[in-house]
């Protein structure tokens, strides 16, 4: 595994601990089917959006965005 697909793993476990974070009724797995189902996660995994590479709290609010926006794939 290389160093940018240890970046996406990393943010996606970010990610997914946070919306355990904000609703504490959420499991793991229902958190992690969350990001993986997700638009941002799409773009996480482009290299091209750099998203790998930023805080998780930036891409974060991507998702919450999504999430409020209901535009979950």
């Amino acid at each position: 595994m290389n160093e940018k697909e240890q970046m996406k793993l990393d943010m996606v476990k970010h990610l997914a601990l946070r919306l355990m974070d904000d609703d504490l009724q959420l499991t793991i797995e229902q958190a992690l089917a969350t990001v993986i189902n997700s638009d941002t996660y799409q773009r996480l995994q482009r290299d091209a959006t750099g998203f790998y590479y930023q805080s998780p709290g930036y891409v974060y609010s991507f998702l919450q965005n999504e999430l409020k926006t209901a535009k979950v794939s």
